[in-house]
């Protein structure tokens, strides 16, 4: 058994589960499986199978899909596929043997399967049935002929057949239409798919197929396809064809006349550069036709569109005429106009706008949409005119839409119509009857955002600020009403931001920069465009920026101050925001971060007294530098403004009244110190900054704020300080004076820092003395607070060394300052006497002693201490003599 046989057996297989088993869920698939496998069997290829067992597998299947059918479990498609399986099988048994039964069953199952496909839609495939069926009848009427043995029975037999043959040939007839719709379908889809050559084969076999069938379809239908033959033979673009889309055509409007057929031969002409005379004959062919008036509007705009203008033209003029008794005359008028306004005929186009206007008085009005028209038409014609500067003729247009507003003041249009008189007006430096306009504007439409405009631009040239600042306000106001359907202008947020723009530019031209201001500020809250609100900001600084500078220290300057630091940060979010819908590119953020960082940083120094605006300033100076390069000068700029920053933070935070206040900023200035250092770090790579003090000032301000919010870390963090090789004994000075100023408590800090302080001095060449004394003073005054010893910091002997340090240098240095050398004196000698009252005689002379020796290195001061001093040291030896037995009871 070949392949074939394998797929009949397959075949036979759906056939059976089909049936048998009725799997819905899989009965398409079958069905489908069936109609396209039935192509490929014939008779020869199931030879072995048996006529009968075809038979009845067919008819199985024939009576499965009736039932099936009834009971709506498939679709009429696929019954008529199933009905095409069966009756295919059951012609291929009997061949030229067959029986008049199994003819007569053919002949059955063929027009029944080919009446399936009719009813679904498919004629071709039905008409192939319809011939199997009359081929049959003819076998069935030979085989008849043959065994008929008298005239009757002929008779009843040729009765029989000839009803058959009626129902085949009614059946044919229904599938003709189908085709003729089929051929009308393929065409439409072709042309839309600009397939023109394959879209008039198939509309021409569609009016063939229907004109042999004028009984099914109708003139109308004719005329329809032969009007889209015509399209596609103009749609094909190509000369040779627009002789056929006109014999088309007339075709179709002798088939049944129609509006569209008589506007497309028009069409038709225009494309094929059909003369001048031909096209009067046509258009005059439409008036005899009685078409209606918007028809011929339309086949007259058409003419005008393929500048065909003096037919137009012509046209136009017999229609008015044709048609002067209609209501709608008015329509043709209006088109009239435009056209003649189009063409440069301003004369005859005023002359019929007159006639309208007359007309609208003696009782011939215009409907009111008409009216509509004629104000488009009129402000179309002034808007060309402004847009090429000649104001005085746009304002003669405005005039003549003004004039038919007359029966109707309340049109909201009419202040817009003032609104427009009124810009012409300005134009014309005409100030006075552009002021009356635009009260006329405003008393109709007082909440219009462009109504205030012009309200503001009068006030302006006027000189009157107030008015100017009042009018911009409004304005500002108008731009978020609380109803968002009050301004319907606003769905279009451009124009409002656009009126601000405009607003402030106009302000500054005519020197009124206060109002200018304004119009920017409201400018930069409302727009939405970075670039827009970035160079409307550059303006504000440059308008408030001298004015402010000037000012003394007062509320208003600190107002001011808040304004601007506005400002600021709102050019650092436009910054990072994109420009256009495309990212800033670097360049451009530059140049403008630049320009504004450097205004920070003006303000900043600008800000006197008022710590907290300063340090504003300052970071967002750095903050917009970060849009820059990060070359020296920017590295620079960042690195002073952090340090300024952290300055503020650090003194506000000494000044805090809470505990919180006070965490809060040293914390924030810890990490302002932070960022600062990694400037730094980054700038030292650029140069040499030997000189530059940041390090140390970083460093001392990191100290402070660990100390004062007592950094369990601080001894970590100074181990290495006391390493550093750079640093001066002043900032080993500072760091002892932070040690121990309030709430800081480390005085062994301090002592190890005024000791390194003191070592730096004495190792210079030459020693600064006063500078020198100080740091003595601190030292001693850490270790010898009120005059008591602090032992706990310091041995005595040690103590007493840095007394005898300062003597030693005042013994053989200058310029040691008097009041230092006698506060060593006093400090000297109430250590004496502190030791004596602690029964330690031997040191308390000691100390004393020591006092004297401060005594004889003074100066003027000399002689007011000198026999004072002298008195108690000798009432302190005698004292010391009579406990002369208590010496050797001293430690």
């Amino acid at each position: 058994m070949d392949d074939i046989d394998f797929r009949f057996m397959d075949f036979k297989e759906i056939v059976e589960n089909l049936i048998v088993k009725d799997n819905s869920p899989s009965i398409p698939e079958a069905i489908n499986r069936l109609f396209t496998d039935i192509a490929n069997i014939n008779r020869e290829s199931i030879a072995e199978i048996q006529d009968a067992q075809v038979e009845e597998m067919a008819v199985n299947l024939w009576n499965w899909a009736v039932t099936k059918r009834v009971d709506l479990v498939i679709s009429e498609e696929q019954k008529a596929k199933l009905w095409h399986v069966a009756c295919k099988l059951v012609c291929m048994c009997g061949g030229s043997a067959a029986s008049e039964e199994a003819i007569r069953r053919q002949i059955l199952m063929n027009m029944k399967t080919g009446k399936g496909w009719v009813d679904v839609g498919n004629a071709v495939i039905a008409d192939e049935f319809f011939q199997a069926a009359m081929a049959g009848l003819e076998q069935l009427h030979v085989k008849l002929m043959q065994r008929s043995s008298t005239e009757i029975h002929m008779a009843l037999q040729k009765i029989a057949m000839e009803r058959d043959l009626f129902k085949v040939l009614s059946y044919q007839a229904e599938a003709t239409g189908y085709l003729h719709i089929l051929c009308y379908n393929f065409g439409v889809e072709t042309h839309k798919q600009n397939k023109y050559e394959e879209s008039s084969f198939w509309l021409s076999q569609s009016y063939d197929i229907g004109k042999m069938d004028k009984n099914s379809v109708g003139p109308e239908m004719l005329a329809k396809v032969l009007r889209l033959l015509a399209t596609a033979y103009v749609d094909w673009d190509d000369q040779e064809y627009y002789d056929k889309a006109l014999s088309a055509i007339n075709l179709a409007n002798k088939e049944h006349l129609n509006p569209s057929g008589l506007f497309l031969k028009m069409k038709i002409l225009l494309k094929s550069e059909t003369a001048n005379e031909e096209l009067l004959e046509a258009v005059m062919e439409i008036l005899h036709l009685d078409m209606s008036l918007d028809f011929c509007l339309n086949v007259a705009k058409l003419l005008m569109d393929h500048e065909r203008e003096s037919v137009g033209f012509y046209f136009m003029k017999i229609i008015c005429e044709h048609f002067k008794s209609s209501e709608n005359i008015g329509k043709a008028l209006l088109l009239y106009i435009d056209m003649l306004l189009q063409r440069k005929e301003e004369l005859l186009a005023k002359e019929k706008i007159e006639e309208i206007i007359i007309g609208q008085r003696t009782g011939r009005q215009l409907t009111t949409e008409l009216v509509v028209c004629l104000h488009n038409i009129l402000w179309k014609n002034a808007a060309r005119s402004f847009e090429v500067q000649n104001y005085a003729d746009a304002l003669n247009w405005y005039y003549y839409s003004l004039r038919f507003y007359a029966a109707d003041r309340t049109d909201i249009n009419l202040a817009k119509l003032w609104r427009n008189m009124a810009s012409c007006y300005l134009h014309l430096k005409q100030l006075d009857k552009a002021k009356e306009a635009v009260i006329e504007a405003e008393q109709r439409d007082p909440t219009n955002i462009f109504t205030q405009f012009y309200v503001f631009k009068i006030a302006v040239l006027e000189g009157n600020s107030g008015r100017a600042l009042q009018a911009i306000t409004t304005l500002e106001k108008l731009l978020i009403p609380e109803d968002p359907k009050e301004n319907e202008l606003l769905t279009d947020r451009d124009s409002p931001v656009m009126l601000l723009s405009i607003a402030a530019h106009f302000a500054l031209e005519n020197g009124q920069q206060i109002v200018a201001g304004k119009a920017l500020e409201y400018l930069v809250q409302y727009s939405e465009d970075p670039q827009q609100v970035l160079t409307a900001l550059k303006c504000l600084f440059c308008l408030v920026f001298p004015r402010v500078s000037q000012m003394p220290e007062s509320e208003n300057k600190k107002k001011e101050m808040d304004r601007l630091l506005t400002c600021l940060n709102t050019a650092l979010q436009k910054l990072g925001q994109s420009l256009n819908g495309e990212a800033l590119n670097s360049d451009s953020r530059a140049n403008e971060a630049h320009w504004f960082r450097k205004i920070a940083w003006n303000l900043a120094v600008q800000c006197g007294k008022d710590l907290v605006t300063m340090r504003e300033f300052f970071i967002l100076s750095y903050k917009l530098s970060q849009f820059c390069p990060s070359d020296q000068v920017i590295l620079i700029a960042q690195k002073t403004c952090l340090l300024m920053a952290a300055a503020v933070d650090l003194e506000q935070g000494r000044k805090a009244s809470t505990a919180f206040e006070k965490t809060r900023l040293l914390n924030r200035a810890l990490e302002q110190i932070h960022k600062c250092r990694d400037t730094w770090n980054l700038l030292k790579e650029t140069g040499d900054f030997s000189s530059d003090p940041c390090e140390t000032l970083l460093l001392l301000y990191e100290f402070e704020v660990k100390a004062k919010m007592n950094d369990p870390l601080l001894d970590s963090f100074l181990e290495s300080v006391w390493e550093l090789p750079h640093l001066e004994s002043k900032t080993f000075e500072t760091i002892a004076s932070l040690a121990v100023e309030m709430p800081a408590h480390y005085p062994s800090i301090a002592l190890k820092a005024l000791k390194e302080a003191l070592l730096l001095y004495k190792k210079k060449e030459s020693i600064d003395v006063l500078k020198y004394s100080k740091c003595m003073h601190n030292l001693i005054n850490l270790l010898v607070p009120d005059g008591v010893p602090s032992t706990e910091l310091c041995p005595l002997e040690e103590v007493w060394g840095y007394f005898e340090d300062a003597l030693s240098l005042i013994s053989h240095t200058k310029g040691y300052p008097e009041t230092e050398i006698l506060w060593l004196m006093i400090k000297s000698w109430n250590t004496g006497i502190f030791m004596y009252g602690r029964n330690k005689y031997v040191s308390a002379e000691k100390w004393c002693g020591l006092a004297l020796h401060f005594l004889d290195r003074l100066g003027s001061l000399k002689r007011s201490y000198e026999t004072q001093m002298n008195i108690l040291y000798s009432e302190l030896v005698e004292a010391l003599d009579r406990k002369k037995g208590l010496l050797f009871n001293e430690e």
